[in-house]
């Protein structure tokens, strides 16, 4: 062989060694760490903004708990779970509230309600409702409802339920919803983790030409809530879970009701984590948030302090944040759950928040 031709293959040789070294030392799309980022609180308010004193509350026993908002030109809207009676946790509605500053609201619909008495008296395929989220689907011009139908009780036997609003376009949000049917539920493909809550969450979210969606369950006999993901080619389904993967490594403890926005190239996830540790510590101060780079894979859950100590802490129970609203320059607007130290009834509060990119 000539020295030009040694020279040349030499070189060659050395590129595909780099070429080899780069692409093991380059995470696939399985394997990739989504970017860090915070949220710095940037307003905060020292008292609800939502309790039983609003008008329109005075009837809601408990108070609020899961939901979601969103804003539509300029105005928010609040699809939330008021805990309105007895029995606790079963006597549920599902209401309607809208604000143009996010601070002061107006109660303008019940959805959806549950009675509290028992199936074999409503007739109803559930006795209790929670875990309300709302999706906009642009191929149908429809908005979407995703709520929990619980067969016992208000924590037992969890079926997802998918209602259509029958007012089409984006000013549709506040319905009135026609209920499609059961789109997740224990059946033969529930996975191991998955418990006697059924599915307790679910919330869809467009990813490339596909949707996932996070879906929840606890099983009483172990300590974690969980969620794992689920798939399916359009917003109405069918759903099916995914066969590895499950449940996510987001939280070691407690992991409940997650909400995804996109932002830019991002999505990020805001979620329920007030269990903090197997002796049932309760967090008074955060909730929790992932993100990821392709709706597939999360990172680790970082904490959001919304009630810092001080005057501004009035919940000794946080519960569940109702996603994260876009404002624009990185700002958002961030409403929650939590129990009052004071009173024990659960009120709304609000932050907002500066996304910060390290």
């Amino acid at each position: 062989m000539s020295l030009q031709w040694f020279a040349l293959s030499l070189r060659c040789t050395l590129l595909l060694v780099c070429l080899v070294v780069a692409a093991s030392a380059s995470p696939d799309s399985h394997s990739s760490a989504p970017p860090d980022i915070s949220f710095k609180v940037i307003q905060i308010l020292d008292k609800p903004v939502i309790d039983s004193s609003n008008i329109g509350a005075q009837d809601n026993k408990y108070g609020f708990e899961d939901g979601m908002a969103v804003k539509i030109h300029g105005v928010y809207h609040l699809i939330v779970d008021e805990m309105a009676g007895d029995p606790k946790w079963v006597r549920m509605r599902i209401a309607h509230w809208i604000s143009k500053d996010a601070i002061h609201w107006t109660r303008v619909a019940t959805i959806k309600e549950t009675s509290g008495q028992p199936r074999s008296v409503t007739g109803l395929p559930y006795e209790s409702l929670w875990g309300s989220n709302v999706v906009f689907d642009k191929k149908t011009n429809r908005w979407n409802m995703f709520y929990v139908g619980y067969e016992h009780g208000g924590a037992t036997g969890g079926r997802i339920w998918r209602a259509v609003s029958e007012t089409p376009g984006i000013n549709g949000i506040g319905g009135p919803y026609k209920d499609i049917g059961i789109i997740l539920q224990p059946d033969a493909h529930s996975q191991a983790w998955e418990g006697d809550q059924g599915t307790d969450s679910f919330f869809p979210y467009q990813a490339g030409k596909k949707w996932l969606a996070f879906y929840g369950s606890h099983d009483s006999s172990r300590y974690t809530w969980q969620v794992g993901l689920a798939e399916a080619s359009s917003l109405g389904g069918p759903w099916h879970r995914l066969p590895a993967g499950n449940p996510l490594p987001i939280e070691p403890i407690m992991i409940e009701n997650p909400i995804v926005t996109r932002i830019g190239k991002l999505y990020v996830e805001v979620h329920d984590m007030d269990v903090i540790g197997p002796n049932y510590a309760r967090d008074a101060h955060n909730v929790g948030y992932s993100v990821s780079t392709d709706g597939l894979h999360w990172s680790k859950a970082g904490r959001i302090e919304v009630q810092p100590p001080g005057t501004a802490n009035w919940s000794d129970c946080m519960r569940t944040p109702l996603g994260l609203i876009p404002e624009g320059h990185d700002v958002f607007t961030l409403l929650y759950t939590g129990q009052d130290k004071q009173t024990g009834y659960f009120p709304v509060g609000m932050v907002r928040l500066r996304m910060i990119k390290k």
